[in-house]
């Protein structure tokens, strides 16, 4: 006689139920496997957006202008000697206006997309009378003839044309490289024409090229900026949010006005440095759900694909009357689990939302076919297909929500565990009901 004959109905079912459990574990073990296979193509993904931006052009922050102004410093010794050596004012313009207008731009290789942009910059302002009594230095000890006006641009490789300053209507082509100084290792720099009484009235456009963010230091006592794109995932970033925004369905215009009391530096200083970039702010052009996060997350969600289907198999085994064997739950979990590399593999090519319904559909298909083979019913079968594209859609929506994401989630599961609850109420869980004297669920332990 089999150890079956030997055990009640309910240590049956009991024991049914602690075999189903193992088996969700165990299907843990392929789920880290598909996990990983997923981080390893992003980062694939991750590494060619970051070959290909070194090549085009990186990450740009765009500090300045700003007008440097050497002076000699005497020094006047105990014995009566005297020496002098060259130092350097630093003066930020007192109005300071910014216009940006980029140009998203695609780079294809091989199965990845890199979204880069370039952008024509104009810069425009004034620089009022020279503040040199506040800074105690002697007009006659400036170096007039080798004052420069400075720009930094982060990665200079993607400065696209020849520019071009207007000084005070004086139009003057800017050259590669900075004086020796305490604030700017490279960037672009020309003489300017100045002295102690006048104003300096300025502008100039660089056209530029970039990768993810275009962010913008703000230098003037009043710096105002706005930034259009045809962009429709825009992430405003840096120290300071914008005034104004209106984000479209494709593109997005943001304002920001910055008054000199928010950033972190003087207006003119002479002989340190300080670092301009630490108040920057602007916009990081970014996807907001790529094709790879959106499988990571929906592998997130494999443990409660399997938990609710072997439930499912495990009430139907009991309210039916039909024993399955733990390797036909194994062989539905592996199905479920090939869902995930379907869904990786498709949406490489044909994008997430058709790989998702190309996999989800020939998922379904395979599982409600094989409940028929093993039920022998189509009523159950289309009832078991029903209740497994009802979560595939349902899981389909959270990853789309980003934002309603945990909210859908609670609700879901907890539509879900009352479900549960209320298929149990019909199972005689400590002993069969008369009609049900002959139910051998274990039989298959």
């Amino acid at each position: 006689m089999s150890l079956s004959n030997h055990l009640s109905d309910s240590t049956k079912i009991t024991l049914k139920g602690l075999l189903v459990c193992v088996l969700i574990m165990l299907m843990l073990i392929p789920g880290c496997f598909v996990a990983d296979l997923v981080t390893e193509r992003q980062q694939r993904q991750t590494e060619v957006i970051h070959e290909i931006s070194g090549k085009w052009a990186n990450a740009q922050t765009v500090t300045g202008p700003v007008l440097m102004l050497p002076y000699r410093h005497t020094i006047n010794h105990k014995d009566g000697t005297t020496t002098s050596e060259t130092k350097m004012a630093y003066i930020l313009p007192d109005d300071l206006k910014i216009n940006g207008n980029i140009v998203p731009k695609e780079k294809k290789r091989s199965l990845y997309n890199v979204k880069l942009y370039h952008a024509d910059v104009q810069l425009s302002g004034k620089f009022k009378k020279l503040p040199l009594s506040t800074l105690r230095i002697n007009p006659e000890s400036v170096m007039w003839e080798d004052a420069k006006l400075v720009i930094n641009v982060q990665d200079v490789r993607g400065i696209d044309e020849q520019v071009v300053l207007n000084w005070n209507g004086a139009k003057q082509e800017m050259e590669a490289g900075v004086p020796v100084n305490k604030v700017f290792t490279e960037g672009i720099s020309t003489p300017v024409s100045i002295n102690a009484t006048d104003q300096y009235s300025f502008s100039v456009g660089l056209s530029v090229r970039g990768s993810e963010q275009l962010f913008f230091s703000p230098l003037g006592k009043t710096t105002e900026t706005d930034i259009q794109a045809k962009w429709k995932d825009p992430s405003f970033d840096g120290k300071f949010l914008p005034t104004t925004s209106d984000i479209g369905d494709d593109k997005f215009t943001a304002h920001w006005k910055i008054l000199p009391l928010a950033h972190q530096y003087p207006q003119y200083w002479k002989d340190n440095s300080q670092d301009l970039t630490k108040s920057a702010y602007g916009v990081r052009l970014i996807q907001s759900v790529n094709d790879y996060t959106q499988t990571d997350r929906s592998v997130k969600y494999s443990l409660l694909f399997v938990a609710l289907t072997f439930g499912f198999f495990f009430f139907l085994e009991i309210l039916q009357k039909k024993r399955i064997h733990p390797i036909q739950y194994l062989l539905v979990g592996i199905a479920l689990t090939i869902f995930y590399t379907l869904l990786l593999s498709i949406s490489e090519y044909a994008g997430f939302s058709i790989a998702y319904l190309i996999a989800a559909t020939a998922t379904i298909l395979l599982i409600g076919l094989y409940v028929r083979s093993i039920f022998n019913s189509t009523k159950t079968a289309a009832g078991f297909t029903a209740v497994l594209s009802s979560l595939y859609g349902y899981i389909y929506i959270i990853i789309q929500s980003e934002d309603y994401a945990l909210l859908f989630g609670s609700i879901g599961l907890f539509g879900i565990v009352a479900t549960i609850m209320h298929f149990s109420k019909k199972v005689t869980w400590y002993g069969p009901a008369k009609e049900d004297v002959n139910f051998d669920p274990g039989t298959t332990i």
